[in-house]
């Protein structure tokens, strides 16, 4: 850019002031227009031409009179850079550190300053502009853009050594970010000043909001309930924006929920849903509450109900070419109660609970459409278990398959079990191998032998149902033969590695094969076989010590073949677990083998202990 007058002079002073002018109004007549591609192009323009002119000014040696019409060319263009790609980037740092850079030169002080970064140069700079008070608007606007991009990139510790330097302390004392943020004191700004996107106040508006969700979130999460209520309150009573209003409150209503404070909860959950549009986390939540509170009902018409939320196209709203909240915000965190995950997620939590409350014809259903969804909506991997959250796509079959037996609807149970084994069984054959890379460490430990095996189980259990016993112990058999063959009894001794997914295996593994030695036995016990029902049960008390039932389908069995000695033995050992202490389950088990699992559980264990008891007692006194 040429003027007609010095470099310095008003002419070109007025001219450069006049294009930002005019680049704003620009911009904000796009912020506020309703048609997409005309908004778009007019930020685009703006944003062209405010490059343009910080190029010109930084093309001319740094001089104090333009200095802060300089900087505020620089914020403008950063704030709308930055809101057009919904994020920062590094080069938007290297436009800060240039500006700062500029404010040295005015000094003659940058030459050996060069090689400092950021933090040091904001140390210069802030010193500096105790000589040029006439800066210190343009330059507090700069540092709450640096301050925002700290933020967003999770540079705390240099966001609060910068406030501390803006409020004129450098005791390094305070590691309240919160504190530093509302105590930033802000200088006034020249009415007549350059025309700004976004000023000083309104950033540090936004920071404030930021810093202080993001903080009451991680406290929640961690567990720290009455600090992330402060830091969520704060949030609540500040310049909120609607939609993180809603995820607000229903963090608010987490919190009362882990305090024990339902009603509460509630009341900031349906101020949640009040709010706006976006009911997923809301509703997800309150099946939390309501499930907590033991209201089945209720809970499962909030997932029904996010079920459906999540099916409707979330509007995603224009963004208003200014630094916002959300943009300084990370990424959903899928450990945070306000991730309720995608529809199918939804989905599965919805048809698991209602096969754990026992309304089986509902669950039956909904896993019938989460596979009908999944399955359409890409190619399913049968393949070993990611982190991600939920089970992956063959134990969702084996739930639905659970479900569907539950249901009295065996047929489709053994048309489900038959299309997973269709993609699972030529997998077997690599088994012996694959246990043997995961004990060396090389290789994740797979899963394909527990889930055939456990779909030859379920296929069992239908065939029962069915009547067919012939075919139900054939299928246990199959499900025995698969886990002592293709699992190496050994398998993890002297390993190397006790990982807890390791351990979570084992612990199903054993299970497993308990559930298949007293599903075969209850079926020779049901054709009058006692001897080889015994057989069975007594290979289950030494395969999985731990299970409690298998020793009492023992004891039953004992008891018919009037082995009152062993049965006398067994039942004193019974007694003697039931009087001390309980030990609980160490790892969760997959919730189709603890369904299946509840089925073969003797309907009331204490009273057939009692009932041994009497007759123990009535031999004695013969």
């Amino acid at each position: 850019m040429f003027c007609q007058t010095t470099p310095l002079g008003s002419s070109c002073l007025d001219m450069w002031r006049e294009k930002n002018d005019r680049l704003v109004r620009q911009a904000k007549v796009a912020q506020n227009s309703s048609l997409t591609l005309r908004r778009q192009q007019l930020a685009q323009d703006a944003l062209e031409g405010l490059g343009g002119l910080l190029h010109s000014l930084q093309g001319l040696p740094a001089a104090v009179p333009v200095l802060h019409l300089e900087l505020t060319v620089t914020c403008n263009f950063i704030i709308l850079r930055a809101s057009l790609a919904q994020g920062f980037t590094e080069d938007q740092a290297q436009v800060i550190q240039r500006g700062l850079e500029r404010v040295l030169e005015t000094q003659e002080q940058l030459g050996p300053r060069l090689e400092q970064g950021l933090k040091e140069l904001w140390d210069s700079v802030l010193h500096t502009s105790s000589l040029l008070p006439e800066l210190l608007p343009a330059l507090h606007r700069l540092a709450g853009l640096q301050a925002a991009l700290w933020l967003s990139t999770d540079r705390l510790g240099d966001l609060a050594l910068l406030l501390e330097t803006l409020n004129g302390s450098q005791s390094g004392a305070s590691e309240d970010l919160l504190l530093l943020l509302k105590t930033w004191s802000l200088p006034a700004e020249e009415l007549d000043a350059p025309l700004t996107l976004q000023d000083a106040q309104g950033l540090k508006d936004v920071l404030l909001t930021a810093f202080a969700y993001r903080q009451g979130l991680q406290e929640l999460i961690t567990g720290n309930l009455d600090r992330a209520l402060s830091s969520l309150h704060e949030v609540a009573s500040g310049l909120c924006p609607r939609p993180l209003l809603v995820q607000v409150y229903t963090a608010l209503g987490s919190c009362h929920r882990k305090m024990g404070n339902p009603q509460r909860a509630l009341l900031y959950l349906v101020a949640a849903l009040k709010e706006g549009s976006a009911w997923g986390p809301p509703l997800l939540e309150a099946s939390r509450l309501y499930q907590q509170l033991g209201d089945t009902t209720a809970e499962l018409e909030s997932l029904e109900l996010l079920v459906e939320a999540l099916n409707v196209p979330c509007n995603s709203k224009a963004p208003q070419f200014l630094i916002e909240v959300e943009l300084l915000l990370p990424p959903p965190d899928p450990a945070s109660p306000l991730h309720c995950g995608t529809q199918s997620q939804a989905k599965h939590v919805l048809a698991s609970r209602c096969l754990q409350t026992g309304r089986v014809e509902d669950a039956a259903e909904h896993y019938l459409d989460l596979l009908a969804l999944l399955l359409d909506s890409s190619e399913p991997r049968f393949s070993l278990p990611r982190s991600h959250p939920g089970p992956c796509m063959p134990e969702l079959f084996l739930e639905a398959a659970v479900a569907l037996i539950q249901a009295g609807r065996a047929q489709d149970a053994l048309t489900l079990c038959e299309e997973l084994l269709s993609h699972t069984s030529s997998l077997l054959p690599k088994m012996f191998r694959l246990w043997e890379d995961a004990r060396k460490g090389t290789k994740e430990l797979p899963y394909c032998p527990l889930w055939v095996s456990a779909t030859h189980l379920l296929q069992g259990q239908a065939w029962v149902q069915l009547g067919a016993q012939k075919m139900a112990v054939s299928e246990f058999s199959r499900c025995l033969e698969l886990l002592f063959r293709a699992i190496p009894e050994d398998k993890v001794q002297g390993a190397a590695s006790n990982c807890e997914q390791e351990c979570k295996s084992d612990m199903a593994l054993q299970q497993l094969r308990a559930a298949a030695l007293i599903s075969r036995g209850l079926e020779w016990v049901a054709s009058g076989q006692d001897t080889k029902a015994l057989q069975d049960f007594l290979l289950a008390v030494q395969m999985c010590p731990g299970n409690r039932d298998t020793y009492f389908h023992l004891l039953q069995t004992l008891r018919r073949l009037d082995r009152r000695d062993e049965a006398t033995a067994l039942w004193r050992r019974l007694e003697a677990q039931t009087k001390g202490p309980q030990e609980g389950a160490i790892w969760s088990l997959p919730l189709y083998l603890e369904s299946y699992l509840s089925w073969i559980r003797p309907s009331d264990r204490e009273a057939l202990l009692e009932e041994f008891q009497t007759s123990l007692l009535e031999s004695c006194d013969l």
